[in-house]
C-alpha cells in the first residue's frame, strides 16, 4: 500500500475535510480527493461519507487512522529528524502563551531533558491560540497550550488546570476609596482608574467585569503591553489597574507590590487545554511530556 496515499488518509481524518487536508498537504483539493478515491478502490471499502460540510469516517476509515496514525507519524519523526544524527534526544516541540508556557510549563518540562536515555531536547514557540493550533495541525509542534477546545478529529485536547483572575491595582489607587468598600461592594467606582491590558480589546478586562458585575468596563486602555508580564510590571509600577492570573500576580500581592481591588464570592476562571494531533500519543517522548504536565498542573494554584 503506497504510504503517499495513507499520509492523505490520516490527514484528512484528523482535518475531517478534503480541503482543510489540501491546505495541510500542500496539495489542490481534487489531488487529495483522487487519493482517497485510490485508496478506496484499494481497499475495496468506503473509508468517509462525504457531508455538506466536511466528511465523516466510517466504521472502516476509523479503524485503519487508528491502526495507520502512529506509525506514519513516527515515520514523519524519523524523517525529520534524521538517520544520521548521532544524539539520543528527541526534540519536542511546545506551543503556548508566552507568560503561562514561560512561567509553568517550561520549567516543569525541563526536569525531562537530558540524556538519561528517556529525556528529550525542548523547543518552545509563542503566540496565541489561534496560532498554536494551527502550527500544531500543521506539524509544526508537538504540544499546544491553548485557552479554547479545538474542534474536529484533527485534534485531542485535555483539560491541563484552571487560571484564577484577580483584579488588582498598586497601593495608591484604593486610596480614593477605602479598601474594604473597593473589595466588597457588588460593583466598586472604579471608572477613575486607568486600565493596563494586553490588547485595545481589553480582553482580561471586559471578561472579568461581563463575569463579575456583568457589566462593561467604562474605561479604555491606558496601557497597552501584548504581555501580562508586562502589564504586571507596568501595574506595579502605579499605571493603573489591570486583572492577572493568579499565579503572576500572587508574589506581588504578597510583597503588596499591588492588591486585590475587588474579592468576589465566585473568582473568574479559565481553561487552559493541553491539545496533541490525534495519534501522537503514541509517540513516547510526547506522551511522556503530556502525562508529565498533567501531574505537574496537579500542583499549580
Amino acid at each position: 500500500m503506497d504510504l503517499a496515499l495513507l499520509r492523505t488518509f490520516v490527514t484528512v481524518h484528523r482535518a475531517g475535510s478534503f480541503t482543510r487536508a489540501a491546505a495541510l498537504l500542500g496539495l489542490s483539493q481534487p489531488a487529495v480527493t483522487s487519493q482517497i478515491r485510490t485508496l478506496e478502490r484499494q481497499l475495496g471499502r468506503p473509508l468517509f461519507l462525504r457531508q455538506a460540510r466536511g466528511v465523516t469516517p466510517t466504521t472502516i476509515g476509523d479503524e485503519l487512522a487508528h491502526k495507520a496514525a502512529p506509525h506514519l507519524d513516527a515515520l514523519v519523526e524519523i524523517a525529520e529528524t534524521g538517520l544520521d544524527d548521532d544524539s539520543s534526544l528527541r526534540t519536542l516541540h511546545l506551543a503556548g502563551p508566552p507568560e503561562f508556557t514561560a512561567e509553568r510549563a517550561l520549567p516543569a518540562l525541563t526536569e525531562l531533558t537530558g540524556e538519561d536515555g528517556q529525556g528529550f531536547a525542548l523547543r518552545a514557540s509563542f503566540g496565541n491560540a489561534e496560532e498554536a493550533l494551527e502550527g500544531l495541525a500543521a506539524g509544526h509542534h508537538d504540544l499546544a497550550i491553548g485557552t479554547a477546545r479545538p474542534r474536529g478529529a484533527l485534534l485531542t485536547a485535555t483539560p491541563l488546570c484552571d487560571e484564577e483572575h484577580v483584579l488588582v491595582a498598586a497601593p495608591q489607587w484604593t486610596e480614593r476609596a477605602g479598601p474594604d468598600q473597593l473589595r466588597h461592594t457588588a460593583a466598586p467606582d472604579l471608572e477613575h482608574v486607568p486600565v493596563v491590558e494586553v490588547h485595545e480589546s481589553l480582553p482580561f478586562v471586559a471578561r472579568y467585569w461581563a463575569s463579575v458585575f456583568d457589566a462593561r468596563p467604562a474605561a479604555p486602555g491606558t496601557v497597552v503591553a501584548p504581555d501580562l508580564r508586562a502589564v504586571l510590571a507596568c501595574t506595579v509600577a502605579g499605571a493603573g489597574l489591570a486583572v492577572l492570573p493568579r499565579y503572576l500576580c500572587a508574589e506581588a500581592l504578597e510583597r503588596g507590590e499591588v492588591v486585590a481591588l475587588h474579592d468576589p464570592a465566585v473568582p473568574p476562571l479559565r481553561t487552559y487545554f493541553l491539545v496533541v494531533r490525534t495519534g501522537t500519543l503514541a509517540m513516547p517522548h510526547i506522551a511522556r511530556a503530556h502525562e508529565w504536565l498533567l501531574r505537574a498542573a496537579a500542583d499549580w494554584s
